[in-house]
C-alpha cells in the first residue's frame, strides 16, 4: 500500500473523470483533513467528497487501481485517530446527509452516512420519537462515525449502544462490492465457516459486558446473539466496508422525565453506589467530578445549584406521567447513599445542569491549573460492578505517572471519560508507558481500552494487552472476509500503526515572536493553535450561539474553526509558509466575529490568530489595498467627518461609488455609509461636558461619532440623569480595532499606547470608561493588554472599560423605563457575546417588560470582513441565517434593537430597516 505520496496528475485526473462529486488534493485541504479529534496527524493523498454510492464506488476502485488506501469520515470527530489516512479520505458529510425514509409506524429510519444525528433528532421527534445513542458531539456528529465506533452516550443505559439500533447496512466491502447486511451470514462467504471456526474464542473473550468497544465486536455473530452481520459490522472503524446508507430502530421519547442529581463525596464513591442507582430503572446515569464543575464555572461564571458533595451523579427518570416520574424519582433519592439530592422538574433547570456535563466534556482539555490535557486514555471501560475500585486504583496510577485531568463519564454503564496532561511533545516515551500501563490495569479489572470511542490509532496498538493471540488473529481474518487487501483504513485494529506514531505535537518547536501580540495562556502562537484538539462545536449549529458563521454558511471544512486552526497548525510546523496561498485561502472567509473566543471549548481565538497571520504575513511587504482603506479607517473618517457633506455626495455618486469601492478592494454592491452633517467631537467640545472628579468617560469610537452621533448624545443625556458628568478624551484616540483586524499590529500599538495615555490620569483616579460600540469596547477590553502586555496600565484601563449596560447596572437604585406592550428584536454584537456576554443588556431588557426577540448568530457584515471585496455573498448568507429571517417574521412594529454599527448597516443595507441603540431605546428615542 502506497502511502503519503503526492497524488499523480493522471490518477487525478482519472477520479476527477468518474465522479460527479468534488476531489481536493491542495495542501490547505490536506493540511485540514490531516487530523480529526485525536493526537494524530496523517495528511491525506486527496480529499473525495462524494455524492452518491456511485462517487464512492469510482473513488474506491480508482484507489485500489492506483495502490492507495481509502478512509471514512464523518464530521471528523474521532478522538481514537480512526476517521485520518494517508490516502484518499472520503468526507461523506458534505452530499451524503439525507434521511431517506422515517416510518413513525414502524419506528424506523433509513439514513445516509452523513446524516447528523440532531436533525435525525429532529425529524424523528416531530413523531414523537428519537434516536436511542446521543454522544455529547450529537450536534454535528454524522450516524456513519457513530456506526463506525459504535457510539454511544448517556442514555446507552436505557436504549442501548448504536449497534442496538442497527437493522440494516448497505455497505461497499473492500473490493468495491455492495452488500446489504443484516442477519444472514451468508450474505459474506466464508464468514458462517469463520463464525463456527471461532465460537469458543468468542464465547470467553467478547461481549463481557456492555461496554466492551475494543476490538471487533464478534459476539453479535453468535446465533445465540442473532447472528448479526449488521451488528457485527458497527464499531469496526472504517476498516471492513464503506456505508452507503443504514436503516435503524427508533425510540419513543419519554412521556415525562425527573433529574435526579446525587451528591457524594468523590467519584469512586458515587460509583460504589451504581447498582442501588440502576436497580432505579434509570434512562441515564453521568458521574462528574467536583474539579471539572469547578472549570465550568470559572468559563461560565456560574452553574445551576448542585447538592452537598465532591462528585455527583445525574439520573434520568422516565414515567408515563410527571407524577409517576416523581414518584420514581423519589424513591431513587431514598434508596441511594448520597449525602444530598436534588429532584429537578423544569425541563430548562435540567437542560442547564446538563449543559454543566456538555460544557464540561470539553473544557476538560484543560487541567485544572491550565495544562493542555489530550485524549488518548478517554474511554476506558470496566463492569460497572468494579467502577469504584477502578477509580480508586486509576488515581494512583495517575499519580504514580505525575499526571492529571478532570473526570466523568458513563457511570452507568461503567465508562470513564478523561484527558490527561500527557507529555506528548516532550516525552513520547513516557506516553506510551503510562498508556501501557493504563491498559494493563484496565484488563486487570476485566475492563476495555475503550468504552464507545474505539480503538484507532490510539488504541489498537495495546489490544495485544487485552486480547490473546488467537483473539488478533481472528479479528485479522475478519478484516480480510471484507477487505482482503487491506484497503480500508489501515492501521487501525488490525496491523496497528504504533501508538506514539504520527503524533501531532511531536518535535513542535516554540514559534520565535515577531512584535505581534502576546500569548500569556501559552507562551506563543504554535502552542495557541495546537489548543484546538478537533472537537468540531465550530461545525455545529448550536441555538444560541454564534460560532462559526464562515462553515455554517458554507459548509465547507475550510471556514470552520477546525479547519483554520489545522491548517496554522501545519504553518507553525513549518509545513506551510506564512505567505502561501492555502493560508491566505484559510483564513479569507474568517470574519474576527470572536465567537470562537467564548464558545470553542478549547479556547481557540482565531480572530486573534488571524490577525498575528496577516501581521508575519505581510511585514514588510505591500499589502492588500483595502487593509490602506477599510484597515485604516479611522484615519480617513477624521478627514470626510470635517467635509461630510462632500463626502457624502462623492460616495452616493453611482459610477463614482462603484469605481471607488473597486478601486479601494471592496464590492461594488456594497453602499456607502453616510456620514453625520456633524461630528459629536465637533458638535460638543470636550470641556462643555463636565470636569469636577472622574465623572465618566465616555469612549467616543470612530464610528458613532463619525455617523451617529445622535447615539453619543443619547448616552450623555442617559448617564447625566443618573447624576455622574461625562467627558470625553481631549483629543481623538483610537482603540485600533480595524489595525487590528487587517494584522497592522505595529499601527494599533502605536494607537493604543496613545489611548492608554489619555485614559490612564481617568482611571488612576477612580473613573470609569463607557463604550457604545461593543468592537470597540471589546478591543479595549480584550487586545490591549495583549499588545501592550509590558505598559503595567494597560490591564488598569482594560479593566475599566464596561458596556453601557454592564454600567447601568452598578447604578444604585436606577430602573430602566417601563415599555411594556412593546416589541424588541435584538441583534447582540459578535464582540460583545464574545468578551463581555449579553447578559446585562438582556436583564435590562427583560426588566423593561418589553417583548424581547434576541436574534442568534452574527450578522454577517463584521467590520470589514462583508465590505471586502469577494465577501458579499457570504456576508449575505451568514445574514440570511439569523438577522434577515428575524426581520421578516417580527411584528411590523418591533423596534431593532443593534448596539454595533456592522450590525445596524447590515440591517439597513439588506433589508432597509433603521435600528436603535440600547441608549436611544431607555430614552425612547
Amino acid at each position: 500500500m502506497k502511502r503519503g505520496r503526492d497524488v499523480s496528475a493522471a490518477w487525478e485526473r482519472a477520479l476527477r473523470g468518474s465522479i460527479t462529486g468534488e476531489v481536493d488534493t491542495g495542501p490547505r485541504r490536506r493540511a485540514e483533513y490531516s487530523s480529526d479529534a485525536s493526537n494524530y496527524r496523517v495528511p491525506p493523498a486527496a480529499v473525495v467528497f462524494p455524492r452518491d454510492a456511485a462517487d464512492v464506488m469510482a473513488a474506491l476502485d480508482i484507489a485500489r487501481a492506483e495502490g492507495l488506501p481509502v478512509t471514512a469520515r464523518g464530521a471528523g470527530t474521532s478522538v481514537a485517530g480512526n476517521a485520518i489516512g494517508p490516502g484518499l479520505v472520503l468526507d461523506f458529510s458534505r452530499h451524503l446527509t439525507e434521511i431517506l425514509d422515517l416510518d413513525p409506524e414502524r419506528r424506523i429510519a433509513r439514513v445516509q452516512p452523513g446524516v447528523v444525528l440532531a436533525a435525525l433528532q429532529r425529524r424523528a421527534g416531530a413523531h414523537g420519537l428519537r434516536f436511542g445513542p446521543d454522544p455529547s458531539t450529537q450536534n454535528r456528529c454524522t450516524l456513519g462515525g457513530m456506526i463506525g465506533n459504535n457510539a454511544c452516550g448517556p442514555h446507552a443505559v436505557a436504549w442501548g449502544r448504536t449497534s442496538d439500533t442497527v437493522r440494516e447496512l448497505r455497505i461497499l466491502d473492500g473490493r468495491g462490492v455492495e452488500r446489504t447486511l443484516a442477519g444472514d451470514p451468508a450474505v459474506l462467504a466464508g464468514l458462517s465457516e469463520f463464525t463456527r471456526e471461532h465460537l469458543a474464542l468468542i464465547r470467553t473473550e467478547l461481549g463481557r459486558f456492555e461496554r466492551q468497544a475494543s476490538g471487533y465486536a464478534l459476539e453479535h455473530l453468535l446465533p445465540e446473539r442473532g447472528s448479526s452481520v449488521a451488528k457485527a459490522f458497527v464499531g469496526t472503524e472504517g476498516t471492513c466496508g464503506l456505508l452507503l446508507d443504514a436503516t435503524v430502530d427508533l425510540v419513543p421519547v419519554p412521556a415525562a422525565t425527573v433529574l435526579v442529581v446525587l451528591g457524594y463525596p468523590d467519584m469512586p464513591t458515587a460509583a460504589d453506589d451504581i447498582a442501588t442507582i440502576m436497580a432505579a430503572g434509570p434512562i441515564a446515569v453521568e458521574g462528574m467530578d467536583a474539579r471539572l464543575v469547578d472549570v465550568v464555572r470559572v468559563h461560565r461564571g456560574a452553574v445551576p445549584e448542585l447538592p452537598r458533595g465532591g462528585g455527583w451523579l445525574l439520573i434520568e427518570i422516565d414515567g408515563d406521567t410527571p407524577e409517576q416520574a416523581r414518584e420514581k424519582a423519589e424513591g431513587l433519592r431514598a434508596s441511594a447513599h448520597a449525602l444530598d439530592a436534588r429532584l429537578v422538574t423544569d425541563a430548562a433547570e435540567a437542560r442547564a445542569l446538563w449543559g454543566i456535563r456538555a460544557d464540561g466534556a470539553g473544557l476538560a482539555g484543560r487541567t485544572p491549573d491550565g495544562h493542555p490535557a489530550w485524549p488518548g486514555w478517554e474511554d476506558a471501560a470496566v463492569p460497572p460492578a468494579r467502577l469504584g475500585d477502578y477509580l480508586r486504583d486509576f488515581d494512583r496510577l495517575t499519580r504514580e505517572h505525575g499526571v492529571d485531568g478532570l473526570l466523568y463519564g458513563h457511570f452507568g454503564d461503567g465508562c470513564v471519560h478523561v484527558r490527561l496532561d500527557l507529555p506528548i511533545a516532550e516525552a513520547p516515551q513516557r506516553f506510551r508507558a503510562f498508556l501501557e500501563d493504563a491498559a494493563r490495569q484496565v484488563v486487570g479489572f476485566g475492563g476495555s481500552l475503550s468504552g464507545e470511542h474505539g480503538d484507532g490509532r490510539a488504541r489498537s496498538d495495546l489490544l495485544r494487552l487485552m486480547y490473546s493471540r488467537d483473539a488478533l488473529d481472528a479479528f485479522a481474518g475478519f478484516k480480510a472476509l471484507f477487505d482482503p487487501d487491506a484497503v480500508l483504513n489501515p492501521g487501525v485494529l488490525v496491523h496497528p500503526r504504533p501508538l506514539d506514531a504520527d503524533l501531532r505535537l511531536a518535535g513542535l518547536r516554540p514559534l520565535p515572536t515577531t512584535g505581534g501580540f502576546s500569548f500569556p495562556a501559552d507562551g506563543d502562537l504554535a502552542t495557541a493553535v495546537h489548543r484546538c484538539v478537533g472537537i468540531g462545536k465550530c461545525r455545529a449549529d448550536t441555538p444560541g450561539g454564534v460560532m462559526c458563521p464562515s462553515y455554517l454558511a458554507t459548509a465547507d471544512e475550510k471556514d470552520s474553526t477546525r479547519g483554520r486552526a489545522r491548517v496554522l497548525q501545519d504553518v507553525v510546523r513549518g509545513e506551510l509558509d506564512w505567505r502561501s496561498e492555502a493560508v491566505a485561502e484559510s483564513l479569507d472567509l474568517c470574519l474576527s466575529c470572536k465567537a470562537c473566543h467564548s464558545e470553542c471549548p478549547a479556547g481557540i481565538d482565531m480572530a486573534t490568530y488571524k490577525s498575528e497571520t496577516l501581521y508575519r504575513r505581510y511585514q514588510g511587504r505591500l499589502r492588500p489595498i483595502d487593509h490602506y482603506t477599510l484597515g485604516q479607517l479611522p484615519r480617513w473618517l477624521a478627514a470626510a467627518s470635517r467635509v461630510p457633506g462632500l463626502a457624502n455626495r462623492l460616495s452616493s455618486a453611482g459610477p463614482l461609488r462603484r469605481l471607488g469601492l473597486r478601486a479601494a478592494g471592496m464590492d461594488s454592491r456594497r453602499a456607502v455609509p453616510t456620514l453625520a452633517k456633524r461630528s459629536f467631537r465637533r458638535s460638543r467640545r470636550p470641556s462643555a461636558l463636565g470636569q469636577d472628579g472622574p465623572g465618566v468617560l465616555l469612549w467616543m469610537d470612530t464610528f458613532t461619532d463619525a455617523f451617529d452621533p445622535e447615539i453619543a448624545t443619547a448616552t450623555v443625556e442617559l448617564i447625566e440623569s443618573l447624576g455622574h458628568h461625562v467627558h470625553i478624551p481631549d483629543r481623538r484616540v483610537c482603540c485600533g480595532l480595524t489595525w487590528i483586524s487587517t494584522g497592522q499590529l505595529d499601527g494599533a500599538r502605536q494607537r493604543l499606547r496613545a489611548t492608554v495615555d489619555a485614559l490612564d490620569a481617568h482611571v488612576r483616579s477612580g473613573g470609569v470608561v463607557v463604550g457604545m460600540e461593543p468592537s470597540c469596547t471589546a478591543a479595549l477590553r480584550d487586545d490591549l493588554p495583549r499588545l501592550l502586555p509590558d505598559d503595567p496600565r494597560a490591564a488598569a484601563v482594560a479593566a475599566a472599560v464596561h458596556t453601557l449596560a454592564e454600567f447601568l447596572e452598578t447604578q444604585p437604585g436606577w430602573q430602566p423605563p417601563d415599555r411594556s406592550g412593546r416589541t424588541v428584536l435584538v441583534q447582540p454584537h459578535c464582540h460583545q457575546h464574545a468578551v463581555f456576554g449579553f447578559a446585562a443588556d438582556r436583564r435590562i431588557l427583560d426588566r423593561t417588560g418589553a417583548r424581547v426577540i434576541e436574534v442568534t448568530g452574527c450578522c454577517g457584515l463584521a467590520g470589514n470582513f462583508g465590505m471586502q471585496r469577494g465577501h458579499y455573498d457570504v456576508s449575505v448568507a451568514v445574514a440570511e441565517r439569523g438577522l434577515l429571517p428575524a426581520l421578516r417574521t417580527a411584528p411590523a412594529n418591533a423596534i431593532l434593537l443593534a448596539d454595533g454599527f456592522s450590525c445596524r448597516t447590515q440591517a439597513a443595507q439588506l433589508a432597509g430597516r433603521s435600528s436603535r441603540h440600547l441608549a436611544q431605546f431607555l430614552l425612547d428615542r
